[in-house]
């Protein structure tokens, strides 16, 4: 893949483990941090979710989960067989966690919102913790749907390998936290339109937004055909199945080769939780 994409390229997998996303990091975090607490409620579009109630169950904790309609059927399931109780609301992720928000705040409910509780970000954070391992690198090409993920270990780097220029991806489809990171402005939108339902954000996190703004290079957007060209270098030359979110680093170097060209760059690949009909559509 390096030689393909003129680069030297180092490819962080966080697929190789129970829920297959990063999510588990930030959650299990979390949970460590309230023992007490007889139940918790997310939103999730899957992965999560999933995370949640991969933690939740190890510990004996009920979990409420509020998904979109349109979510993903698999993550769906994923998270029922994990113990979660999953209540579907609205047309989209932002929907359904506004939704999941108003519950919580009538019936008392300890409500984790993911890039928001800071539990989340220091456990995504820990991934930077190990990139710099294997450092030093040129730049860090990094899936941006929230932020919990992008804040993480673009704080870990700033303050670890400043010169690292720290790179957020966004699918066109979906591009609200970057034009409100841009704009140094809160931009929202109706809807979005992207498969990368893990970062399919319209409503950034105010909270999120701040973090950003000091830690942050550049913010990039990439389009669904990269994306899907990604998903398939990945898996023919790098052996790895990715969902769409987790390929967006890889569009950002196909869509802008000579900006990156002779570059020592890494990317995470954060999920890989795709359905087989996805898998024949998208990969092969």
């Amino acid at each position: 893949m390096s030689s393909i994409l003129d680069v030297e390229l180092i490819l962080k997998i966080e697929t190789l483990n129970p829920i297959r996303s990063f999510k588990g990091r930030g959650a299990d975090f979390l949970l460590s941090q309230f023992p007490d607490e007889e139940g918790f409620m997310c939103a999730s579009a899957g992965n999560f979710g999933q995370a949640m109630a991969y933690a939740c169950r190890s510990r004996k904790k009920k979990l409420l989960v509020y998904a979109a309609t349109t979510a993903s059927p698999y993550k769906i399931e994923r998270m029922k067989s994990l113990g979660a109780e999953v209540v579907l609301y609205g047309n989209d992720f932002d929907e359904a966690k506004e939704e999941a928000k108003r519950v919580a705040k009538e019936s008392g409910s300890r409500m984790v919102e993911d890039a928001l509780a800071i539990e989340t970000v220091e456990g995504a954070g820990t991934i930077g913790l190990e990139l710099l391992t294997s450092g030093p690198f040129d730049a860090l090409l990094i899936a941006l749907g929230n932020g919990a993920m992008f804040n993480g270990i673009a704080t870990v780097f700033k303050a670890r390998s400043p010169k690292t220029k720290m790179i957020a991806v966004q699918a066109a489809g979906a591009p609200a936290m970057t034009e409100s990171w841009k704009s140094n402005s809160l931009v929202t939108y109706p809807a979005v339109s992207t498969i990368a339902d893990g970062i399919g954000v319209r409503l950034p996190i105010p909270e999120a937004l701040a973090d950003m703004r000091p830690i942050t290079d550049d913010v990039i957007t990439v389009e669904e055909v990269s994306i899907i060209k990604a998903m398939r270098l990945l898996h023919v030359h790098g052996g790895v199945v990715a969902e769409p979110s987790a390929a967006v680093g890889i569009a950002a170097l196909m869509e802008d080769a000579q900006r990156f060209a002779g570059r020592r760059v890494a990317t995470i690949i954060c999920g890989g939780n795709l359905t087989e009909s996805q898998i024949k559509q998208w990969l092969l």
